[in-house]
């Protein structure tokens, strides 16, 4: 369950609130840095809410913005002392995707398109402990732990008794083929995901190899929908490096056409179901290497 203050999602409001108040200002973000005798990049940073905020960041803004309701002050002051506090993730150490966990915790709704792999919310911890050490085969087997430990906490956005997130996710037939630790635990992990498909939050369809070329092609991507009406979706584009988080309502638009169109092209839940528990017989009657 999200957290009555959850950082990530505080320092997204605190940032679009000083974005507000620059705009009301008829300033740039690049005059504002001339101010303060800092960079651009800082002033943006702090904006889209990618960079922890001081409270003395919040003073020297709203002394650059004229804000002399000392209520507003104050409001300000205190959303940049919640947004310093630690997340749960933090427990786990180094979490190299944290942004992404603080907003996927307090998310009301989740599309996701996966088609290598299945979304993490809906991997069993075998799959999930295979997956990460064959896709980092350089970290050490306690970062392994670490990270498992967190896809796992994370999971329990879906068994959450209240308000558990919608997820919607449409895979690709590659993530039910691909041989994820054996073939045992890939039966294991289709079985899993027929059960977790018939939840009434939870939706998943399949897109078959047969389909051919569909919108999805260009690879995995999440929409991150919010519960309070300021703060705007996002969609979630995981890299090796560094990831992307697009905003702009436009981008946001595009990204929902196009997975609406992967829905469409999709089989429908029933088949998707069938589909899965096709593959996962196929899997126990093969012999297990």
């Amino acid at each position: 369950m999200a957290s009555n203050v959850n950082p990530t999602v505080r320092r997204r409001r605190l940032g679009q609130e000083l974005r507000r108040l620059r705009e009301l200002k008829g300033m740039t973000a690049e005059e504002v840095a001339e101010r303060l005798l800092v960079s651009q990049s800082k002033i943006s940073r702090l904006e889209n809410g990618r960079r922890s905020i001081s409270q003395r960041d919040v003073r020297d803004l709203c002394g650059v913005y004229d804000v002399e309701d000392q209520r507003v002050v104050d409001s300000l002051m205190q959303m940049a002392k919640d947004s310093r506090q630690q997340g749960w993730w933090h427990a786990f150490g180094d979490v190299p995707y944290s942004v992404y966990i603080g907003l996927e915790t307090d998310a009301a709704s989740l599309r996701v398109y996966d088609p290598q792999v299945v979304p993490g919310l809906l991997q069993t911890r075998p799959y999930a402990e295979a997956l990460i050490a064959g896709a980092l085969p350089e970290t050490a087997s306690s970062d392994v732990n670490n990270r498992v430990q967190v896809r796992l906490r994370r999971q329990e956005r879906i068994s959450a008794p209240e308000s558990p997130l919608r997820l919607w996710t449409v895979l690709d037939e590659a993530a039910l083929r691909r041989v994820v630790g054996n073939r045992s635990l890939m039966r294991e992990q289709l079985e899993h995901l027929v059960e977790q498909s018939q939840l009434p939050h939870v939706t998943v369809q399949v897109i078959p190899f047969d389909l051919g070329a569909h919108p999805g092609l260009n690879g995995q991507y999440a929409i991150l929908e919010f519960p309070d009406a300021s703060d705007s979706s996002v969609v979630y584009i995981e890299g090796v490096t560094s990831d992307l988080y697009l905003e702009k309502p436009a981008d946001v638009q595009k990204y929902s056409v196009m997975y609406e169109h992967l829905r469409a092209q999709a089989l429908n839940v029933d088949q998707s179901r069938q589909f899965i528990a096709g593959i996962a017989k196929e899997y126990a009657q093969l012999r297990p290497h």
